[in-house]
């Protein structure tokens, strides 16, 4: 019995040192950071050190409702961030559907090939992405000048300068850039259904579209369910990459989301404390929404995702 005991000790033991490099790797770029929130309590100015600085407690905080300058632009950048992450919810089911006619192609080296071609991108820098966009859409990119040959415009075109656009064209590149790559996890998820739906649904003659309709789709839409819900968790976290190398002064107002607001008002503004304030709300709202929809996953499926 104590011998039986110690094992189940030793594998015990064996088991958490195969994941504590992941918890080490998980407090030190996930919790750690969050030490620097104590910046949004204190008047900060680098290259002044923190223990110097004063200690105003929620001043900055009051700051964000009582400025009516900044209440415009914090209500602007709220805009643009639920609208972009509204347009990438409403069009999450992209990779599912282009996952299910990746699936349908029988040329196995034209499959290979296509996802290969609609993968790669999810690699390429968005400062690449960028340079790509300029080569073809600035004043003197390869567009405007086609459209000039063809005698459709005299003046060109300020593609990248367009604000009105600007949400659009974000969710137009986003969907270029991950969409393959979003694929995977459907086209994994398809390889696990069982053969013999399938194999019931040709005996019953269904066509190939009634066969996506009735076994395919429906063995998918819970990782669909599953993964939109962690959509919805981080909802707020746009990213910074993609709408930092894509601002300039035409758009600014309209393709700022927080997380570039934040990195904005730091680095371009040298409010440093201010910024970790709303980067402050920006996570608590994130846990809220993230604890609502593992609720509302409870509830409408009898099954937690945390």
């Amino acid at each position: 019995m104590r011998l039986k005991e110690n094992s189940l000790s030793s594998m015990s033991v064996r088991k958490f040192l195969y994941i504590l490099p992941f918890m080490i790797l998980l407090s030190t770029f996930a919790y750690y950071p969050l030490y620097g929130w104590v910046y949004a309590f204190f008047d900060y100015t680098p290259p002044t050190p923190l223990s110097q600085s004063q200690f105003v407690g929620l001043k900055w905080f009051r700051s964000l409702v009582e400025n009516q300058v900044k209440i415009d632009q914090l209500l602007q950048v709220i805009k643009n961030t639920f609208a972009m992450s509204g347009l990438i919810l409403l069009f999450s089911w992209l990779p599912m559907i282009f996952a299910i006619f990746l699936n349908e192609i029988k040329v196995i080296r034209f499959r290979k090939v296509v996802q290969t071609v609609t993968t790669l991108p999810n690699f390429i820098s968005w400062v690449l992405v960028y340079s790509l966009a300029f080569a073809m859409f600035s004043s003197e990119g390869i567009a405007n000048g086609f459209l000039k040959q063809l005698g459709f415009i005299e003046s060109p075109i300020l593609f990248l300068q367009d604000s009105e656009h600007v949400w659009l064209t974000m969710l137009l590149w986003t969907i270029w850039k991950t969409l393959g790559w979003s694929a995977i996890l459907y086209i994994a998820a398809i390889t696990g259904i069982d053969d013999s739906l399938y194999e019931a649904a040709h005996v019953d003659g269904a066509t190939r579209m009634q066969v996506i309709r009735h076994v395919t789709l429906p063995s998918l839409l819970p990782t669909y369910f599953v993964l939109l819900m962690l959509q919805i968790a981080s909802f707020l976290n746009n990213g910074l990459e993609q709408y930092f190398v894509f601002q300039n002064s035409f758009n600014k107002e309209t393709i700022q989301v927080l997380d570039l607001y934040v990195y904005n008002l730091a680095m371009g503004g040298g409010s440093y404390s201010v910024s970790v304030a709303i980067s402050m709300l920006k996570s608590l709202i994130s846990v809220v929404l993230l604890f609502s929809v593992n609720g509302l996953s409870k509830l409408l499926r009898g099954e937690s995702i945390v």
